[in-house]
């Protein structure tokens, strides 16, 4: 095999230098270079490579000529992979699946690839050995899926099974575990990361095969490897989740193919992974008495409705400076709220601890739960409880006005169907909605004086 030629760049601000240096003489941050290829021999091509060349044709078109096909997605057998997807498994696509260590990505993609009933697959495993996945398997309890298991690191080794057992879908468990003889470096460098996820890509496109990669993230919470590793993927996929809690969450930061705002929802078992259809009913806590600090927000997570219960607690400051504290909230808009209230509506919240929590241990950054967090904090504050059948679907302004939300009927319907009587909205979301439809009694407000008013009179 010919000699290949590298040279070592900056990850940081792309500067290139012949040998490896610890401080970059271009933008001053240390340990940024890495070894990059810059050439390499033709004869790293593999058997479907040199195939496709042969017969692709390499000639521009007019747009107008291209043919275009709708795109044919197959069903996973997993319903919330198939929202986040868009659909489904579109064929010829690269997916990338990150989630931290002991999250599920590997029971997840194991159980995908097991649910697949119409698709030859090949899950291939560089981190265990094919009794650890037949005993996961087991655990799981499908039996006699079309699903093969192939533990191997050497993409070239995989490449040749590839061709002789010619799969409709590949998981690779995971990338950050794979080597190719193009490159010298270890596995898990940043060079070996990009030029296995570059031939994988390649196979992808040519061959028409959906193709998954599971892939590590780092102590700072993004995808290890490369920053272009996200761009050379069609969807990134990031599966969350409290270890606290059982609930794991699959949320799309890209999608060539669908949305970006969809959202799955599972809870973690002894069985595996168990698909949540109505997340409202595990995300709101069901208690006998009221309790002041609870409120109840109708939020929407892609095309999906769904009711979250917000939690705050608020108390003297014991010490000098008030603490501000929020789990699954942007603790910013927080102190905005809090801003709000105490210069707009009177309320001495600036001497006051105050903690808030979403609860079932998700993340939401939906403006339309404002309202829900003003009303839970000035519950917690008077020391009032509001009651359980009530919610809240609003923004709140700067100015202390409640703004409108975007698809209030479809928070409406959700909150009637759960058994909720009242719900408090802004009067600007009043216009077109049909009330008579709806057996929930809709309440339309336009500054917080009167959610105080009606609240705790």
């Amino acid at each position: 095999m010919a000699k290949i030629k590298t040279t070592y760049f900056c990850q940081n601000c792309g500067a290139q230098a012949a040998k490896f240096i610890g401080h970059c003489p271009s933008c001053g941050e240390w340990n940024t270079y890495v070894e990059e290829v810059v050439e390499k021999s033709n004869d790293t091509a593999h058997g479907w490579e040199k195939k496709s060349r042969s017969t692709r044709a390499d000639k521009p078109k007019l747009i107008t000529e291209i043919r275009y096909d709708e795109e044919q997605r197959v069903d996973s057998g997993d319903g919330e992979l198939n929202r986040v997807l868009g659909g489904g498994i579109v064929p010829g696509s690269l997916v990338l699946v990150g989630g931290e260590p002991g999250i599920g990505k590997s029971t997840l993609m194991l159980q995908i690839a097991l649910k697949v009933k119409t698709l030859k697959v090949l899950y291939i495993t560089g981190e265990e050995s094919d009794q650890q996945i037949r005993m996961r398997a087991e655990r799981i309890g499908f039996k006699n899926p079309p699903c093969y298991i192939l533990t191997e690191t050497s993409t070239q080794n995989i490449f040749q099974q590839i061709e002789q057992l010619v799969p409709e879908m590949v998981v690779v468990d995971s990338i950050q575990t794979l080597h190719t003889e193009v490159i010298e470096s270890s596995s898990g460098s940043i060079s070996q990361i990009r030029e296995c996820a570059s031939e994988f890509q390649r196979y992808a496109k040519l061959t028409g095969t959906s193709v998954f990669l599971i892939g590590h993230i780092t102590k700072e919470g993004i995808i290890a490897g490369p920053k272009v590793l996200e761009h050379m993927v069609d969807t990134v996929l990031q599966f969350e989740g409290d270890r606290n809690y059982g609930y794991r969450i699959l949320r799309t930061t890209k999608n060539r193919f669908g949305s970006t705002s969809e959202l799955g929802i599972y809870e973690m078992q002894n069985s595996g992974l168990r698909e949540v259809s109505n997340p409202s009913e595990l995300l709101i806590s069901q208690r006998d008495e009221g309790v002041s600090g609870v409120a109840i927000a109708a939020t929407i997570e892609g095309m999906r409705p769904m009711l979250i219960e917000i939690q705050a607690l608020v108390s003297s400051a014991a010490y000098g400076t008030p603490q501000r504290s929020a789990t699954g909230f942007d603790s910013r808009r927080l102190n905005m709220l809090l801003a709000v209230l105490e210069k707009r509506c009177g309320f001495r919240l600036g001497i006051k601890d105050v903690f808030l929590n979403i609860a079932g241990g998700i993340k939401v950054d939906e403006p339309a739960i404002d309202l829900a967090v003003v009303a839970a904090v000035l519950s917690s504050s008077e020391d009032i409880p509001i009651g359980q059948k009530l919610c809240f679907a609003a923004e709140v302004g700067l100015s202390g006005e409640i703004r409108p939300v975007n698809r209030i009927e479809q928070r409406i319907s959700e909150a009637e169907k759960l058994g909720f009587e009242r719900i408090f909205i802004s009067k600007y979301n009043r216009k077109g909605l049909d009330k008579i439809k709806y057996n929930i009694e809709i309440v339309a407000v336009s500054k917080i004086q009167e959610i105080f008013e009606k609240l705790f009179g």
